[in-house]
């Protein structure tokens, strides 16, 4: 029986690392993986297979995952969700509506934040209005549009992540509908 997770089903892990999941997750078990921290299980991937870093990274977050070590989202700092959105709008038209304070107020519910860096029409990084949580926006020319992607991380929990999510989905939908 296939088994996905994440995204990534058990034939792509099986071309790429030679093993299903189930093979990858019952390795792990039978290495007490249970009781293992992240670093100690990457170690143990490391130690005991060619596999590259980003596969070993994979495997474990989702053993977690499939053990209940780690719930959706979480990350080793928080909680982190992205959502995207193609706008039909150049990068620099967008960057703009993020960047200046007067032009995000009508579209952005909540558009207090700081910007602590930017790469011109390409990345924001900015610290979200609890003071705490990251979020990083990113500007992916296509053609005559834009995805906008959004990474909003260190959020402390499950819920907030969740709440955070729907959150950015209709920031984007506001963004959007100023360039129709």
């Amino acid at each position: 029986m296939e088994q996905k997770t994440n995204m990534i089903s058990d034939e792509a892990v099986i071309k790429a690392t030679g093993k299903s999941w189930h093979a990858w997750f019952n390795q792990i078990d039978l290495q007490d993986g249970m009781r293992k921290s992240h670093q100690e299980i990457v170690a143990l991937l490391k130690e005991e297979s060619e596999i590259d870093p980003w596969w070993q990274q994979m495997i474990t977050v989702e053993y977690e995952k499939a053990r209940g070590l780690r719930k959706q989202h979480e990350m080793p700092d928080g909680f982190q969700i992205s959502k995207s959105k193609t706008i039909a709008a150049k990068p620099k038209a967008l960057f703009i509506a993020w960047q200046d304070a007067d032009l995000r107020k009508t579209w952005l519910e909540d558009p207090g934040f700081m910007i602590r860096k930017a790469t011109k029409y390409k990345t924001l990084r900015i610290t979200w209005i609890d003071g705490k949580s990251d979020v990083n926006v990113y500007f992916y020319p296509k053609k005559d549009k834009t995805q906008v992607s959004i990474n909003h991380g260190k959020l402390p929990d499950e819920e907030s992540a969740l709440r955070m999510k729907g959150y950015w989905g209709e920031q984007l939908q506001k963004l959007a509908a100023i360039f129709k």
